[in-house]
């Protein structure tokens, strides 16, 4: 029997738990909604989540044949697919979004990830996303690649909501605040009076930190080095917590506030243990903390729902210095994080372009078939 620990986790901790999942089946049987009931307040997706929804089953077959045969391509199909998803989903998420007042109720959609390397193409593509989708309570992802964090900028100037998705370190960290913060800065410079309508959260990717890292240390296999083994997530998280407060504090950040500005929340994404000795809530319990979004693979939300450990982590006293201390561990010991940032960011960037693509593909395939019937 399920517990009230999402639930409490945004009534008592200040955390707001979104699923990390969308697919057509989660609207048409009421799963959503019943995620809802259970205290989910938003929803992501990514290329990967689509093309396990829509390759993974035939809940689209029948659409997707409406669209080829009606002469759409398999690309526009998809994005016509997606999009369907996506504005059922934020309908489901209105009532959560309203209560809130725009904190919570978002469903993400990210753009294409072919565009990861053009500012330009990001641009465009955020903007058609959010034009076509209709939705107050969308917010479009844009990874946080060198090229990605101009384009995050001019969407926040333009009073656009985003999920900024893929950081892999505190540096690129820190440059999304900034994007943020001078976004918002430029909007109110445009005439803007109100800024309260603008929601923005920053993606810190966690568990695939620890795979990379735990990979090298291994290598190195000194006793120290094993110490060490699924620390560098967790301490980068509490370090980058640490950085969340720090910036949206002070006279810049309070001449926004003044104007309703809202604090951009650190989420933290890719929170399922990929190592089977770790506790399975682990990526959830350490980093629990006011002003801040965890998004949950459905085996981690029902384990955290069922056994997760309540209580504020992410800047407890003892976090935070065994944060500090593990980082400078980490660098004594050979471990180089921005080499380890750069790796995640590229793989990160090739798995959605891939899913993306293999998705066309077999989309491509299906629609070959309708063609023909």
């Amino acid at each position: 029997m399920a517990s009230n620990l999402l639930q409490r986790l945004s009534e008592d901790q200040g955390q707001s738990p979104w699923v990390d999942n969308l697919k057509r089946a989660y609207l048409a049987d009421g799963t959503l909604a019943k995620l809802v009931e259970r205290g989910v307040r938003g929803v992501t997706s990514n290329p990967t989540i689509f093309q396990k929804a829509i390759a993974g089953s035939h809940d689209y077959d029948a659409q997707l044949g409406e669209l080829v045969k009606a002469g759409n391509s398999v690309e526009d199909s998809y994005w016509i697919m997606a999009i369907d998803d996506v504005r059922g989903a934020c309908d489901v998420l209105a009532d959560v979004a309203a209560s809130s007042k725009g904190v919570d109720g978002y469903v993400s959609l990210e753009v294409s990830p072919t565009l990861a390397a053009s500012t330009d193409g990001t641009t465009l593509a955020a903007r058609d996303l959010h034009l076509r989708v209709e939705r107050s309570n969308l917010m479009v992802k844009i990874p946080a690649t060198p090229e990605g964090i101009p384009a995050i900028q001019q969407m926040i100037s333009e009073g656009r909501d985003i999920n900024v998705t893929l950081i892999f370190s505190i540096d690129r960290y820190a440059a999304v605040i900034e994007a943020y913060i001078a976004g918002l800065e430029a909007y109110a410079a445009s005439g803007a009076a109100d800024l309260s309508s603008v929601a923005s959260v920053a993606s810190f990717f966690i568990s695939r930190v620890d795979s990379e890292v735990d990979r090298r240390l291994g290598i190195i296999g000194t006793p120290h080095a094993q110490a060490l083994i699924g620390k560098a997530a967790i301490s980068q998280g509490v370090l980058a917590y640490q950085l969340f407060l720090n910036r949206f504090s002070g006279p810049r950040w309070e001449r926004l506030a003044a104007m309703g500005a809202r604090p951009q929340r650190p989420l933290w994404a890719s929170t399922s243990t990929k190592n089977p000795s770790f506790p399975d809530t682990l990526y959830v319990d350490s980093l629990i903390g006011p002003n801040s979004v965890n998004t949950l693979p459905e085996p981690t939300l029902e384990a955290f729902d069922n056994h997760g450990n309540l209580s504020r982590t992410v800047d407890a006293t003892s976090a935070i210095a065994e944060a500090h201390h593990n980082w400078t561990a980490l660098g004594a010991i050979g471990i180089d994080m921005d080499e380890v940032a750069a790796v995640l960011e590229r793989e990160g960037v090739a798995s959605f372009a891939k899913s993306f693509e293999e998705l066309l593909a077999t989309m491509g395939e299906r629609s070959l078939e309708f063609l023909a019937n």
